[in-house]
């Protein structure tokens, strides 16, 4: 979410369309790194069960082909995404000021972010087979390494060394006058975002690696481990498939609902996509504590102590709701300052943009209790195996809510962009 957030502030001073095009191109780029997704699910859930039944080797057998498994994944759908990223922004039926304006900058991002998408997956394993282990601490402190790369050469990708505003808060000018002077780079814009993404996410991968295959952090895998073995592909396969079809109808339904958003001013198309932003942040703590039950239901299903795993979904799931009620409370009394510090005033349309922002924060407030409920729920099942009960969970919420209820409210019953 910080990578996210962070290429929205610098954006954001960057253009009101420049903040359009990443919430355009998001969601089409969600549709194909779910596949991948889907299946580190399948890994986490394994080696959860295999350590809690005390069976380090196949614990490391199942890291070892699910590494195998999704890098082939990542390098397959980053090459039909780069080819494909014209053809998919054509299917959004774009009002004419974002085809002209937005459409552009989000195919330049997304380009940039395909080819680059190995380096994301090998994070996303690395992250999902260390959390199946317990070791939760190891991911957030290679990514917290990350992050910080990526906040500070975002800006540096996007404007260069010309009206640069890191340069400006850090007050120097001049030294960025020296370094414009004998590099003449002046920024790659919205693609720049993506290039620092993929540069910091790379770094990400290779110290996940080294983690993995020098310490003693986590599953203890070897190279045979990668020699692919049908009888873990298969188990890989039985869970990961459900999950990357939960995740692939989940970005269908955010395209859904971006084709119809995209049909307003790019003002709306800003706000959506930095309302959306905002509350992915809200989700953190229920994202968490959804892991951490899928860890925890996993390891004392192997152990084969199911009262002690429903106890810990019982738990979590009054933690989770108590924390983002109160949660909600603050992101309604406080929108207004939250969404004005992402967007550069003195225009009409950076106006706009804020309070529309505004509007749409406050509005989905009212859901965030219900959050973290449902993700302690999607957990459970994930750590007990049962990813087709966590599918249907997922469809109903999207397909036959939330999907529906916007068409309807938007341009049936004349609510329009609220």
């Amino acid at each position: 979410v910080a990578y996210n957030l962070a290429d929205t502030v610098w954006l954001g001073r960057l253009s009101t369309d420049a903040v359009a095009a990443i919430s355009l191109a998001f969601p089409l780029i969600f549709l194909l790194i779910s596949v991948g997704g889907g299946f580190t699910v399948a890994g986490s859930t394994l080696v959860a069960q295999y350590t809690g039944a005390k069976s380090e080797g196949s614990a490391g057998t199942v890291a070892g082909q699910t590494l195998t498994f999704i890098t082939l994944i990542a390098i397959t759908v980053g090459v039909i995404g780069f080819f494909a990223t014209d053809a998919m922004l054509a299917v959004l039926p774009s009002s004419p000021a974002t085809a002209g304006q937005v459409i552009p900058l989000a195919g330049d991002y997304m380009r940039v972010f395909f080819l680059g998408l190995p380096f994301l997956f090998g994070f996303f394993v690395f992250s999902a087979l260390m959390r199946g282990y317990g070791n939760t601490r190891a991911p957030m402190v290679v990514m917290f390494v990350s992050v910080v790369i990526n906040v500070l050469i975002d800006p540096i990708f996007i404007f260069g060394f010309e009206s640069n505003p890191l340069f400006g808060m850090l007050g120097l000018r001049g030294l960025e006058t020296s370094l414009l002077a004998a590099t003449g780079f002046d920024g790659l814009e919205v693609a720049g975002a993506a290039y620092a993404t993929v540069l910091s996410r790379g770094v990400a991968t290779v110290i996940g690696i080294y983690v993995i295959f020098g310490t003693s952090a986590g599953p203890d895998v070897q190279l045979s481990d990668f020699r692919p073995q049908f009888e873990y592909i298969k188990k890989i396969v039985d869970i990961g498939v459900p999950s990357a079809i939960e995740q692939s109808a989940t970005a269908l339904g955010f395209i859904t609902l971006t084709a119809m958003v995209v049909t307003f001013a790019p003002e709306v198309v800003a706000a959506f996509g930095l309302g959306n932003r905002l509350t992915s942040l809200v989700f953190l703590p229920a994202l968490g504590l959804g892991r951490a039950t899928n860890t925890i239901v996993g390891q004392n299903l192997g152990a084969q102590k199911p009262d002690r795993a429903e106890s810990a979904v019982w738990l979590a799931a009054k933690v989770g709701a108590s924390v983002m009620v109160v949660i909600g409370v603050v992101a309604y009394l406080f929108a207004e300052p939250i969404v004005g510090f992402f967007i550069s005033t003195g225009t009409e349309s950076a106006a706009q943009t804020i309070d529309l922002g505004v509007e749409y924060v406050r509005i989905r407030a009212f859901e965030f209790g219900f959050i973290g409920v449902l993700q302690v729920v999607l957990g459970a099942y994930r750590g007990a195996g049962n990813t087709k009960t966590a599918l249907s969970f997922s469809l109903l919420a999207l397909w036959l809510g939330r999907v529906p209820t916007v068409y309807l409210l938007s341009f049936q019953f004349g609510f329009a962009e609220t």
